[in-house]
């Protein structure tokens, strides 16, 4: 069978300059979307707002409810994916989409794929790269981070409160740095900064480490090299560690991430990579 054809969708009636999109899932399976919100943006104003709870036809599970607080019998009645699916891709389609990190996107194509649709073409922004080139100084860009650092007004793990903040995170930075929508779109290239040099010694000699969520040349990355490891730019077949950053951005869904889902791949190959929290590791010498 041929694979179906992307889904276009005439442009929504209300002019927009981008949309920004949330979704919540009822459990690991990232098909299992059981929220969706969307909120469009013109000239830096919020200009509509959409919102659903739907039934992920799936599981819930326990960690996932704690989380966003949504159980079966709040979708019990309530639309699938594949009800919505023109609504969202009427929203999307073809439209500068912004996201916090990559997780949204592979939840609609995972749905689109298991309810056998369409996948929704968009041009895609992740607003996590957009924060941390307008604010490097923050800790992490995590959404609560920035909602509390930008005072923006904010519900965490609510599909539209996420999608909301995600668009305003974008719209400040944009207003914070003078650069435009199209320039985050299409930024010029960075040079590419080498990664710390490893230490002669150190209790991490002979590692190949990999950093999920923090930059190769950035603090972890060196202190990792002061103990004697050679920071990769991303896991390979050489790769000894990934190790996960207290900064990254994706909380419970760092296992949706292409590094993570790399590393876990090669390790059910046989490969000897550890997949390893930043603190779990040994203390730089002297602490």
């Amino acid at each position: 069978m041929s694979p179906r054809p992307p889904f276009h969708a005439a442009p929504h009636a209300t002019p927009v300059d981008f949309v920004a999109i949330d979704v919540e899932t009822a459990c690991s399976r990232v098909s299992s979307i059981c929220q969706i919100g969307i909120v469009g943006f013109r000239d830096g104003v919020e200009v509509f707002a959409y919102d659903t709870l739907l039934d992920p036809c799936d599981d819930f599970s326990p960690f996932n409810t704690r989380i966003h607080g949504i159980a079966s019998e709040h979708v019990a009645g309530k639309p699938t994916f594949a009800d919505v699916h023109a609504i969202v891709g009427g929203h999307l389609s073809s439209r500068t989409t912004v996201a916090h990190s990559s997780f949204d996107k592979g939840a609609l194509a995972a749905a689109c794929h298991r309810h056998g649709l369409p996948a929704i073409e968009a041009n895609w922004l992740d607003s996590v790269r957009v924060a941390r080139r307008a604010w490097p100084e923050l800790p992490n860009h995590k959404l609560n981070t920035l909602s509390r650092s930008l005072n923006i007004r904010h519900r965490h793990h609510d599909a539209l409160s996420d999608a909301r903040t995600a668009g305003l995170v974008v719209v400040r930075a944009m207003a914070h740095t003078g650069v435009s929508l199209a320039e985050w779109l299409n930024p010029p290239p960075t040079p590419k900064i080498p990664a710390p040099r490893p230490a002669a010694e150190g209790p991490l000699k002979g590692h190949r480490i990999a950093i999920l969520g923090a930059p190769r040349d950035g603090p972890l990355a060196c202190r990792l090299a002061a103990q004697g490891a050679r920071i990769m730019a991303a896991v390979g077949a050489t790769s000894t560690m990934l190790v996960i950053s207290n900064a990254q951005p994706f909380g419970r869904f760092v296992h949706a991430h292409a590094e993570y889902r790399r590393a876990e791949q090669l390790r059910r190959g046989g490969a000897a990579i550890a997949i390893v929290a930043e603190d779990a590791l040994p203390a730089p010498t002297g602490e």
